[in-house]
Order: C-alpha cells, then structure tokens, then sequence
C-alpha cells in the first residue's frame, strides 16, 4: 500500500468519520434536490405540452431550486478543494513559499466568503421581515437562506485548508 505523503499540491486531509458523514449528507441534498428539480421541470414540460396547463408554484420552486444546487454544489468543491483558482506563480515557487501563498489566498478567500455570508444574512433578515411569500407556505427567506450558510461553510472550509497549508509548510 502507497500512501501518498501530503504536500502544498496535495493538501486533501484524512477523511474522519464526522466528515464521511457530512460529505455524504451533503451528496445526498445535492442528489435530492437535482432529482426533484428534474421531476419538477418534466412534469412542467409534460403538463404544458400535454393537458395545456401547469403547475402555478414550480416555476419558483425551480428557481430557488437552482440557487440551492449551485450554492450546496460551491459548498462541496469547497470543502473538497476543488475550487476555481490560478497558479501560475506557484509552479514556480518552492514547496515552503507555495504553502504560504497558497495559506495566504484561502485566508483571502475565507474573508470574502465571510463577508458575503454577513451580508446574506442581513438580506435574509430583511426578507424575513418583509413577509413575502416564494409559494403559499414557503417565506422568501427561508428558500434564501442558503446564501449566508453556505458561505459562512465555505468561509470555514478555507480557513481550515489555511491551517493545513501552514501545517504543511512546517513539515
């Protein structure tokens, strides 16, 4: 058995139990939430083309279902490192000097994540208080609020990843 020793370029920690878990929760959202996107949007299909009619509340849903997959989907290649980012200065650092860029660009990302979760959240306050309504029984805010979870989950994720790279950059 080959395992691989952990470098700048391979950051990825050891899979506890706890995250197993949460990894697999999150699949399973994202896996639901795509199906019942998908069943929604074809009955839509089916009932317009069909019986020239539709349901009233789907289109919204899908909507919010579309903020919610793409947002659980950011939270995932987050928390998995498999983010959009650029590299061209670090192919030509050393091991240490890549560690402490790379430490440095998700402590900048975790303060951009959390500062847009902050300020999600005021929106989902706002609309909160605002009373209004995606479909009956379903406020605004809680098909919103998303937004500040999952950055506040990224933001977390990054300052981990940070840590690591410290970490690593000592070894």
């Amino acid at each position: 058995m080959n395992i691989e020793k952990p470098t700048c370029q391979n950051p990825e920690p050891p899979e506890s139990g706890l995250l197993r878990i949460l990894v697999n929760i999150e699949d399973v959202l994202l896996a639901f939430a795509l199906l019942v996107m998908i069943a929604l949007a074809s009955s839509q299909i089916l009932l317009r083309n069909v019986a020239d009619t539709s349901l009233v509340w789907a289109d919204p849903v899908l909507r919010n279902l579309v903020l919610w997959i793409g947002l659980l989907g950011a939270m995932v290649a987050s928390q998995r490192g498999r983010h959009i980012n650029i590299d061209l200065l670090q192919r030509y650092l050393g091991e240490s000097a890549r560690c402490a860029v790379r430490s440095f660009m998700e402590l900048f990302t975790a303060a951009i994540c959390g500062l847009v979760s902050w300020h999600s959240l005021r929106f989902v306050l706002d609309e909160r208080g605002a009373n209004t309504m995606v479909v009956s029984g379903l406020p605004t805010w809680v098909a919103e609020s998303i937004l500040p979870l999952a950055f506040a989950v990224m933001a977390l994720s990054a300052v981990v990843r940070s840590v690591m790279e410290l970490r690593l950059m000592r070894k």
